[in-house]
């Protein structure tokens, strides 16, 4: 295991600058947070503005899901990767290139003609954002100390992570109609602007020597890009197809290789002492299921506001503000509150089991359901349940994480977010579409031509056959949730409250 610091005055600069509240920290958290909210959006931004990607470079049905799934696919897939050189190269270093490349790939992408241009840059986007993401994270370790300081700023974090997605939605369908689809790109260039100008203040923290595990970087990254690509086509294509069987069986081949490489490198990319810890291997399962559930809560819901209550893409956005209120509250504000006088687990059962309770309420819509009376409490227990228990999980995935090793710390987490969030959507995305297809086979298009010739009894019926279908995936969203919380229940075993005095990290 590799952990000897370059100097001990640099793996110090942590515990020094982070007992105090100051206005340089201050002004870190706030470049942090930024960039946390803009690699989430991007992740749903462009959803929104599909439509008018495809009229505008003629890009064929059966390709368009690339136009999303190009910036999943190697944000997801070289997560472990993106966090382990800022460990090896420097945060701050590392942190600033991956600014740079993906406020490049945002004007490429914003300029392009062409599809391959566009999937290019929304590919390279999900690299930057694959070495963006776990080096904030760490930056958050390096620059506050354990205790309340970095119980705020994980709070504030948490606040980001869980609300960029639905930002996402509200500002790509601000954008597309008011401006045009090339601004959902354009708008992340100037954060990356503010946020690079600032990057002084952020402390670097130790690094670790050595050199980067090869073996293990290309095992590692390709069998995770290899088992996202899987879980997209799978969703796409079907389980049984078999592409998606090949891939699935070369990921399985890549990874498994990559853990025996992790146990006998020197050097490992991914230092297998981390898994070992109960509560840190607890927080990473758990976030793989808690990403299944959020991830696909925003889909289908999305669906069933749009297809089956008919809303534009702008009341679909402002819909979602009951959601963004009650995520921001919980973990900018509850969860850091609640974390000083309890233990983490303690925290994260009730919120896991409002979540599960508000899946449930989801679970039971029908096409007429009532935004005031039925939709908006669901979002409201789902969205207050998850923000309290995002930030406790995060802080239990870096407690007690050396210096040198919080970038990889950081990879671990944002992967397990990132493919249980991809695996989540395509299975529930089976259920849905199983459902749907016993009661009505081709229910989104009939809806369609339901609503064009003013067929009453036929958009009824297909209205009916699409929410069935999203009722069970929501069903099966509460069980990962439910999963989660049995895990979290019988297997951390953090005592006391996560939020003792600031003490060296």
């Amino acid at each position: 295991m590799v952990t000897t610091p370059h100097s001990q005055s640099t793996q110090s600069a942590p515990e020094q600058a982070g007992p105090q509240q100051t206005p340089r920290t201050g002004i870190a958290l706030t470049l942090i947070a930024a960039t946390q909210l803009m690699l989430v959006l991007d992740g749903t931004i462009m959803n929104i503005a599909l439509p008018s990607v495809q009229t505008a470079l003629d890009i064929p049905a059966g390709r368009l899901s690339w136009v999303v799934n190009a910036y999943a696919l190697t944000f997801g897939g070289l997560l472990l990767l993106g966090g382990r050189i800022g460990d090896l190269w420097g945060r701050r270093r590392v942190f600033r290139f991956s600014l740079a490349l993906f406020a490049a790939a945002s004007l490429a992408g914003g300029l392009a003609t062409q599809e391959t241009v566009l999937i290019a840059a929304r590919a390279c986007q999900g690299v930057a954002a694959a070495i963006a993401a776990p080096t904030a994270l760490s930056l958050i370790a390096t620059t506050f100390a354990e205790g309340p300081s970095r119980n705020r700023a994980m709070g504030v974090y948490g606040a980001m992570s869980g609300l960029g997605s639905i930002i996402g939605l509200l500002l790509g369908g601000l954008l597309t109609e008011f401006l045009n689809w090339r601004w959902v790109l354009f708008v992340n260039i100037p954060i990356c602007l503010a946020v690079l100008a600032g990057t002084g203040v952020l402390v670097e923290g130790s690094r670790v020597r050595g050199r980067l595990d090869l073996p293990g970087a290309l095992t590692g990254s390709l069998g995770l890009l290899v088992l996202v690509y899987a879980i997209v086509r799978g969703g796409d294509a079907g389980w049984s197809d078999p592409v998606t069987l090949g891939a699935g069986l070369a990921a399985l081949l890549l990874l498994s290789c990559f853990l025996v490489i992790q146990s006998r490198s020197p050097h490992p990319m991914m230092p297998l002492g981390l898994l070992r810890d109960r509560n840190r291997g607890a927080a990473y399962a758990t976030m793989l299921l808690v990403g299944g559930g959020m991830f696909a809560t925003y889909y289908f819901l999305t669906l069933f506001m749009q297809q089956v209550q008919g809303w534009d893409a702008m009341t679909t956005g402002l819909a979602y503000l009951p959601f963004a209120t009650g995520m921001g509250v919980a973990s900018g504000i509850l969860g850091p509150r609640l974390l000083g006088r309890f233990s983490p687990r303690t925290v994260i059962v009730p919120g896991l089991a409002a979540a599960t309770l508000g899946m449930v309420v989801f679970s039971q819509i029908s096409p007429g359901s009532s935004y005031l009376l039925h939709l908006m409490p669901a979002m409201v227990l789902t969205s207050v349940g998850l923000g309290l228990s995002v930030v406790p999980l995060t802080l239990g995935a870096l407690s007690g994480v050396e210096p040198g090793q919080s970038g990889i710390a950081s990879g671990i987490l944002n992967a397990g977010m990132q493919v249980g969030g991809a695996l989540g959507l395509a299975v529930l995305s089976t259920v849905a579409l199983t459902g749907t297809h016993s009661l009505l086979p081709d229910a989104t298009a009939l809806l369609q031509q339901g609503r064009q010739q003013g067929e009453i009894a036929l958009v009824v019926q297909a209205s009916e056959a699409l929410t069935h279908g999203f009722g069970w995936a929501f069903l099966v969203g509460a069980g990962l949730y439910a999963l989660a919380l049995l895990l979290v229940a019988s297997l951390m075993t953090t005592p006391g409250p996560a939020a003792r005095p600031d003490r060296k990290a």
